[in-house]
């Protein structure tokens, strides 16, 4: 199928367009929704423009929406980003969990505009998510946190191998969604298989209120790959 995916740069929906990239399919747009307030309940906030330099790397084009970030009024703008490609593509990709709030609202969109709606992670465990980032070398960068447990240590640090186990156990105890499907922190894929050129932050800073923060990065660019 020919596809577009929905993505904000962060680990789930990369690694959902990588893996219909790897079950066959042909990404033909990536499609980002830029809403300006933090307060949105469908879309991510922080360095969305980063989503460039991934439509660079990826050698895949970019159409943009912006909203207002209202509840459910921001999908009648989600609306009008599909309908732009709706007559070049089969379906629509998402990296949706286990919210059926965004899933369902997503999968109605598509079926109004006879887009088929692809969410190949819907289901999996969040220790099975970290397992195939981990294993498909993906470099994900952690550039908001919103839950008891994660402090502001955790901005801009990258989760490998090494600091997952305190992840994990920080989750169990403090009981949070270990795939931050509740909005519990938010990613930005720096590198994984499919890009030609690794994104590197050249400039950051942090802004933490005392129990929740954000990474801004200020500056990055594309860098050869070794």
């Amino acid at each position: 199928m020919k596809l577009a995916a929905l993505i904000s740069g962060g680990k789930d929906s990369i690694l959902a367009l990588y893996q219909m990239h790897k079950a066959g399919h042909e990404i033909k747009y990536l499609l980002v929704m830029e809403p300006e307030t933090d307060e949105s309940y469908m879309f991510h906030h922080p360095n969305t423009w980063i989503t460039k330099l991934i439509s660079e790397s990826l050698n895949i084009p970019l159409i943009k929406g912006t909203t207002q970030g209202r509840k459910e009024e921001e999908l009648t703008d989600l609306k009008e980003l599909l309908q732009k490609v709706a007559c070049d593509v089969d379906g629509v990709i998402t990296g949706a969990l286990a919210s059926t709030y965004q899933k369902e609202r997503i999968d109605r969109l598509c079926s109004d505009l006879s887009l088929e709606s692809l969410a190949p992670l819907w289901g999996i465990t969040a220790e099975k998510l970290w397992q195939e980032l981990f294993e498909n070398n993906f470099k994900v960068m952690i550039t908001a946190v919103a839950a008891e447990g994660l402090s502001d240590k955790w901005l801009g640090q990258i989760v490998d191998e090494n600091n997952y186990s305190e992840l994990a156990r920080l989750s169990r105890k403090h009981r949070f969604h270990l795939g931050f499907e509740g909005g519990e922190a938010e990613t930005l894929v720096l590198d994984m298989p499919l890009y030609n050129e690794k994104i590197a932050v050249k400039k950051g800073s942090t802004q933490w209120d005392g129990r929740s923060g954000s990474y801004l990065i200020g500056e990055a660019v594309l860098e050869r790959k070794p």
